[in-house]
């Protein structure tokens, strides 16, 4: 299940806080608690990937694109993500989220997002693809950054590593060949 009761707390506490800019690094603390857990008693996948949804909602409330999505009548939906898992979070530990938009193109912003544990190890990394969406379709992530009260929405250049995985996901076969899911 969804928790809204955790998504209504850091949501105020994004609106209490200052606003950031574009690119910066929005960080925010969490803790694993119980219904967190799976069978090995640490924080489920699942539910990370979860958690990173409250991470991207509070950093869209601080570089205002929430407001740009409102005005407009636009969403916003994801369109892919890789992730990579390093380290446990158990049960009851406090951790650290760090949520930024990393960079943009035609069609997506990619986000990314760490979870770190208290003695500074990475536990966890996603890059997602976000696509602002209106009722024609995508709207082209600069129209969205210049709705957003940012000026100059050129592009930043791409990581390698960014490029490489947006290239095998254009390469990957969509939808499904049906014999690839036997």
């Amino acid at each position: 299940m969804f928790p809204f009761v955790r998504l209504v707390k850091d949501m105020v506490i994004a609106i209490r806080q200052p606003s950031i800019g574009l690119t910066d690094t929005h960080i925010s603390y969490h803790r694993c608690w119980p219904w967190d857990l799976d069978m090995m008693m640490e924080l489920n996948n699942g539910r990370t990937l979860t958690l990173y949804d409250l991470g991207r909602f509070m950093s869209a409330q601080r570089v205002g694109l929430f407001k740009a999505l409102h005005k407009n009548k636009w969403s916003m939906t994801m369109a892919g993500g890789t992730t990579r898992y390093r380290q446990r979070i158990r049960g009851f530990e406090k951790f650290e989220m760090r949520s930024k938009i990393l960079c943009w193109d035609d069609k997506f912003l990619y986000l990314e997002q760490s979870m770190w544990k208290r003695d500074g190890q990475c536990a966890s990394h996603v890059v997602m693809r976000a696509a602002v969406t209106d009722k024609n379709g995508i709207v082209a992530p600069v129209h969205a950054i210049t709705a957003m009260g940012y000026g100059d929405a050129t592009p930043l250049p791409m990581p390698d590593w960014v490029t490489s995985w947006s290239t095998a996901e254009a390469a990957r076969p969509w939808p499904p060949m049906q014999d690839t899911l036997a």
